[in-house]
């Protein structure tokens, strides 16, 4: 065998060797959806967008099938924008069913990030086109709703429901704040996606809000 074969050979077996841990990874993903399986249908349940200064929260919901096998779902900040791009592609074919809600800045504004992410939950579930038997939230109760609950600290890494719900939401998000950047230039809202860096803060001083800005969030900066 030559140095060349020699080295594809090691690098294939290094290639199989990530695989396996990703696929045993995977597995391990799965705890909470074998444990409750009996239910039936299985939905995990994230957002994304609470803590910044501009553009709406968005919940997501998504029912994988039992024997899902969609690799490198994680919590969706763990992800590069290109795989996050990749699985949501990849989630949207695969599920048994997905779906998105939102909260608008003005929403937020007038009950709160905490009472506007339950609704935008809300929305989501009530958006999918199958009804769920039982979900599995990233951490919280949602109020208003007649479906089992199960909260799960730090979900969106726990749960492969909740991951692929926290990358739907994140995509989801991501993609309009791009979209926003057109409609109100001069913010960064395409690379920022609204959270509150160093530029955006300047340009929201020197600038003034703009009809997405959170009124709620913004008033001590604007001082």
């Amino acid at each position: 065998m030559t140095k060349t074969e020699e080295k594809a050979l090691q690098r294939a077996k290094k290639a199989e060797e990530k695989l396996k841990k990703e696929r045993e990874r995977i597995e391990g993903l799965k705890v909470y959806e074998r444990e409750y399986e009996s239910y039936g249908l299985i939905c995990g349940i994230d957002e994304v967008g609470r803590g910044p200064l501009a553009g709406p929260v968005v919940a997501g919901a998504v029912i994988l099938p039992k024997d899902c096998d969609i690799l490198y779902i994680n919590d969706s900040k763990k992800l590069s924008e290109k795989k996050r791009e990749e699985l949501y592609d990849v989630i949207m074919d695969k599920a048994v069913a997905a779906a998105v809600g939102y909260a608008s800045p003005e929403r937020i504004d007038e009950i709160n990030i905490l009472q506007a992410t339950y609704e935008a939950m809300r929305q989501a579930i009530n958006n999918l086109s199958e009804k769920p038997d039982i979900l599995l939230n990233d951490a919280v109760t949602i109020p208003g709703v007649d479906i089992k609950q199960v909260p799960i600290i730090k979900g969106d890494a726990k749960s492969i429901s909740i991951g692929a719900a926290s990358i739907i939401a994140k995509v989801t998000r991501d993609r309009l704040m791009v979209k926003y950047e057109e409609v109100f230039p001069g913010y960064d809202f395409a690379s920022n996606k609204g959270y509150g860096t160093a530029a955006h803060i300047k340009a929201l001083k020197e600038m003034g809000p703009c009809p997405i800005h959170r009124r709620s969030f913004i008033g001590g900066l604007m001082k």
